[in-house]
């Protein structure tokens, strides 16, 4: 366990962390939600969040955040507040015993390129699907203006492999959402919540797109550039003030 460089000789105890221990609880109930919304299946796909510690944890690359994330081929279910996992900005685990999922490199290419402080991936069906047909998503719903704009597919490359997080960042380009070629999406947020509500509205969109496309004789309507950024800025003020 990492020394405490505030308390310097006391192991530095993620229980005793506020901004850690709240993180963690938010960050297994994410991952348990997207098995009950049918976007992953069994334990595949992973999420993250980035986290500023109360204190200096430990010495690591770049501003001392962590990145909580979950543990490879373990039950979303069966997870506990024991079972914390977090890296630093370089890739270091410094926190937990169970090994981060496989896909860490994917997450900490977003964290290190962009401001997002929360990453959702999952196997999304439909979203999935669509990654197989389309290099960009069609536009056929104003929502898309709310993940930047037409949702891009990254190449396909090896799950877990640098090339993929390459790929990734390319098509989260001036995005806070994209498809993986034959794998499934990437969302990005301020928050978990925000991340995989944007998720939901990804997979929902491709499902959209795949039942209009399926109708014999007829070719869905699009929406064009200037009514995605009017979309986008009627969008800036949706919702409840501070909310």
């Amino acid at each position: 366990m990492e020394k405490n460089r505030a308390h310097p000789g006391r192991p530095w105890r993620p229980q005793e962390d506020q901004a850690v221990a709240h993180a963690w609880p938010d960050l297994v109930e994410t991952a348990r939600a997207t098995v009950r919304d049918g976007l992953v299946v069994g334990t595949s796909g992973n999420v993250s969040v980035r986290v500023t510690p109360d204190r200096p944890a430990v010495e690591a690359d770049g501003d001392g955040d962590l990145v909580l994330i979950t543990p490879t081929g373990v039950p979303y279910d069966r997870l506990g507040p024991e079972d914390t996992v977090a890296v630093g900005l370089d890739g270091r685990q410094v926190l937990g015993t169970l090994k981060p999922t496989s896909e860490l490199p994917l997450h900490l290419a977003v964290y290190r390129t962009g401001t997002a402080r929360a990453v959702v991936h999952t196997h999304a069906p439909h979203a999935t699907a669509v990654s197989t047909l389309v290099d960009t998503l069609p536009p056929v719903h104003y929502m898309a203006a709310a993940l930047g704009g037409p949702v891009r597919t990254a190449p396909y490359a090896l799950y877990g492999s640098q090339e993929l997080a390459g790929h990734l960042v390319e098509a989260l380009r001036d995005r806070t959402a994209c498809l993986l070629r034959n794998h499934g999406t990437v969302t990005t947020g301020d928050t978990l919540t925000q991340a995989l509500d944007r998720t939901a509205q990804l997979e929902w969109m491709c499902r959209v797109w795949l039942l209009a496309r399926s109708v014999p004789g007829h070719t869905p309507s699009l929406l064009d550039a200037g009514q995605l950024d009017a979309a986008a800025e009627r969008l800036r003020g949706y919702g409840q003030p501070g909310g």
